[in-house]
């Protein structure tokens, strides 16, 4: 997204078996099918990530007024209830700052250019409040553990506490991490995080699909003295790192509990768990990127376990992809959830549609559409998130218009929620 929805858009491959769009039979446009005692055909989340990392989305450029902060972030809104959607899920810390007065971290860079300056508002505070206005959702959507998009710490703020703890920091791939391996780095960045539930009336803390990193050919990340000193319980240096990041959910979720038990805990990862001839368990897929492997994450752990309440798995591909079939994937990820009780939305690519790099799928006003046509057909299903804003806006070929006009004729409220 810019992080997530960049890093993944080129890892799985072209065309194969194309799924089958059919219509529901009997179904009202847009609305999952009947699921007993549920009020799934009534209720559904229905989202758009809007990223602030590099201003990807809003603030549309660093130091512009606060007066004209606000509006843009109003506009935002505005488009997201215009579009008849119920979500809205906010970048608050893009790169180890924050979007609001906090004790831990510094002022986000992209609000005036300048890491820790003051930008004179609240902006979580007001994009709080606004949203609920509107009838909106607001997720605060955090990066755990990316600190900066280059290598250089004398570029952070010198508050920043990546100055002031040097050994908790790891440049990898051409960006600044901090180290999952350290139980005080876990225990940090929990802290930040949570403050800001603590502080304002957030629906959900909402997580994207960077744990460890993405892998860059040829570089290794330089964990080994953290492993040196914590990992000797583990049978290898992989299933540590797996044990980190399992650390971070499940302390994360029961923290999130008894500090604000009606706030969600939710995780939107790289679509693919892992392949099934990495494991039989795992999707029909031949992703270049497995997250238990690669990213050290196992998001159906997570579920199995109970520890999220939602997964919004980035199917960022088109039904048909012969390495990662959107058609293959959401039967899959529906079976994964399956009476656990953690909600299942899923995760759009809204950025391909009419990018010119992409495949001849995404050229096709269509495409989205019938992604929600072939979803419906799942029960677990229970909403859409499309990155990002700005896509939403922009609507390069009319995508969005397309899918609304055939599903979102209503506004309806999400799953569990109140407003």
């Amino acid at each position: 997204m810019t992080g997530a929805a960049g890093a993944v858009a080129g890892m799985a491959g072209a065309v194969a078996v194309a799924g089958d769009a059919a219509a529901r039979a009997g179904r009202a446009p847009g609305l999952p099918g009947p699921a007993g005692a549920r009020d799934v055909a009534r209720r559904e989340l229905r989202g758009m990530w809007l990223a602030t990392v590099a201003n990807t989305d809003w603030p549309s450029r660093p130091g512009l007024s606060a007066a004209a902060q606000r509006d843009e972030l109003a506009a935002r809104l505005d488009e997201a209830v215009e579009r008849r959607l119920n979500a809205v899920f906010l970048q608050v810390r893009p790169t180890a700052d924050a979007l609001w007065p906090s004790p831990y971290e510094p002022w986000a860079a992209c609000l005036t250019g300048t890491q820790g300056k003051d930008p004179g508002w609240d902006p979580l505070g007001t994009a709080v409040r606004e949203a609920h206005d509107r009838g909106l959702e607001l997720h605060a959507w955090f990066n755990p553990y990316r600190v900066a998009n280059h290598t250089d710490p004398g570029r952070l703020a010198a508050s920043h506490p990546a100055r002031r703890n040097p050994g908790w920091v790891v440049p990898y791939g051409g960006r600044l991490y901090y180290n999952p391996g350290l139980p005080e780095v876990r225990a940090f960045v929990q802290d930040a995080m949570l403050d800001a539930v603590r502080r304002y009336d957030v629906d959900a803390v909402h997580w994207d699909d960077y744990f460890y990193p993405y892998p860059v050919a040829g570089q290794d990340f330089a964990d080994g003295a953290a492993y040196a000193a914590h990992g000797a319980d583990f049978p290898d240096r992989a299933a540590w790192r797996r044990d980190n990041t399992d650390r971070l959910v499940r302390e994360t979720a029961e923290r999130l509990a008894a500090l604000k038990p009606g706030v969600r805990f939710g995780i939107s990862p790289f679509g693919v768990w892992r392949n099934a001839a990495t494991d039989p368990a795992g999707s029909p897929t031949r992703a270049g990127v497995q997250t238990y492997d690669d990213l050290y994450a196992d998001t159906r752990g997570w579920i199995r376990n109970g520890w999220i309440d939602y997964v919004v798995p980035q199917l960022y591909w088109h039904i048909g992809n012969a390495a990662a079939d959107y058609a293959a994937l959401v039967p899959w990820w529906s079976e994964t959830v399956r009476g656990t009780g953690v909600d299942l939305f899923i995760g759009e690519a809204l950025y391909k549609c009419g990018d010119p790099a992409q495949p001849e799928a995404w050229q096709d006003p269509a495409e989205l559409s019938r992604h929600l046509d072939f979803a419906a057909r799942y029960d677990q299903v229970r909403g859409h998130v499309y990155f990002s804003a700005k896509s939403v806006a922009a609507d390069r070929i009319g995508a969005m218009d397309r899918l609304v006009a055939d599903h979102y004729r209503s506004r309806t409220r999400p799953p569990g929620g109140v407003r």
